[in-house]
């Protein structure tokens, strides 16, 4: 019963210590974001996406280390799905998004475009082999310059068109140290903070009797999907839209192209136990969300509503099946 009552704890202080940590992270970013002079979805897109997707990362590699293919695809997919449902949902519950231009011309049709590479590769031969894997790999690479020449044409052409800023705006922005500080804290106490927490709520679901696919398809899941949230709902209530709509679909480019790419070029990834439906759900989300958000050009609350209950449905729909 004390071994109980420690992990309520600890989970209660971690949860505390992610919050503390997406604050400072998005704090961060967003002074970095000021400090280079790009937007914040271009840093959405890249620093803030890279630095959350770790999780991801670090559970799939260990995966195929230990042979399972499937679970280390199963965990880009969940996360995937968690990202794009429950984090966007959460994000339009907490505010109104707006949505920039660039976010539905270009980066959901690169992340439709990428998680239906993902499903071809592993649905019609069962398998993600080297070759695939080197081709996911090097469509992040591409995506990453693309991201670093958009943003330094798009820095060019606010320095032609702005003013020279006086020192007392310059000093208002934070230094990059500080940005870069923020974001290094940040992001351990996202990661460390999550970690913990994951393994004290699967440990105290496992004693109060809870399945393991249960506390796989929903505390795993969604604790690798931690980083991405906090950092999303935080920046969506400060009002940072780039930045908390940019993360989710930044994480999930790289969850596909950098995590699931860069693992199976060193260990090929065998994928037979994920179901069509599974496969539909992965990719069609993404298409939902797209849709939801050309409306108008923003998410709202009732959309979030939404896309919040699709996600509790497929949950529901893997737990009775």
């Amino acid at each position: 019963m004390g071994g109980m009552w420690l992990e309520i704890v600890l989970i209660v202080v971690c949860f505390a210590v992610v919050l503390w940590g997406a604050d400072r992270f998005t704090d961060g970013a967003c002074g970095l974001a000021r400090r280079l002079n790009v937007s914040e979805l271009v840093i959405g897109l890249t620093v803030v996406s890279l630095g959350t997707s770790l999780p991801e990362f670090i559970v799939s590699f260990m995966s195929i280390l230990r042979g399972s293919g499937d679970m280390s695809v199963g965990n880009v997919m969940g996360s995937n799905i968690f990202n794009i449902l429950v984090i966007t949902g959460a994000s339009a519950l907490m505010r109104n998004i707006k949505v920039e231009g660039s976010l539905l011309h270009r980066h959901f049709p690169i992340c439709f475009l990428a998680s239906f590479l993902l499903f071809n590769f592993a649905y019609s031969e069962g398998e993600i082999t080297r070759w695939e894997g080197f081709l996911l790999a090097a469509f992040f690479c591409v995506y990453i310059y693309y991201n670093y020449h958009v943003a330094m044409k798009a820095k060019k052409n606010a320095q032609a068109t702005q003013p020279p800023s006086d020192g007392e705006t310059a000093s208002k922005d934070m230094s990059l140290l500080k940005s870069l500080g923020l974001i290094v804290v940040g992001m351990a106490a996202l990661v460390i903070g999550g970690r913990v927490l994951v393994d004290n709520a699967a440990s105290l679901a496992r004693e109060i009797g809870i399945s393991e696919s249960v506390i796989g398809m929903t505390i795993l899941a969604g604790g690798t999907s931690l980083p991405e949230l906090a950092t999303s709902v935080i920046a969506a209530r400060k009002g940072s839209f780039g930045l908390a709509l940019g993360n989710v679909v930044g994480s999930n480019i790289f969850n596909i192209a950098f995590v699931v790419g860069f693992c199976s070029s060193f260990v090929p990834m065998a994928v037979t136990q994920i179901t069509l439906v599974d496969w539909a759900v992965f990719v069609g989300s993404v298409v939902l969300v797209w849709v939801l958000a050309k409306t108008g050009r923003k998410l709202d609350k009732r959309e979030g509503i939404v896309l919040v209950s699709c996600y509790l449905a497929y949950l529901i729909s893997l737990i009775m099946g």
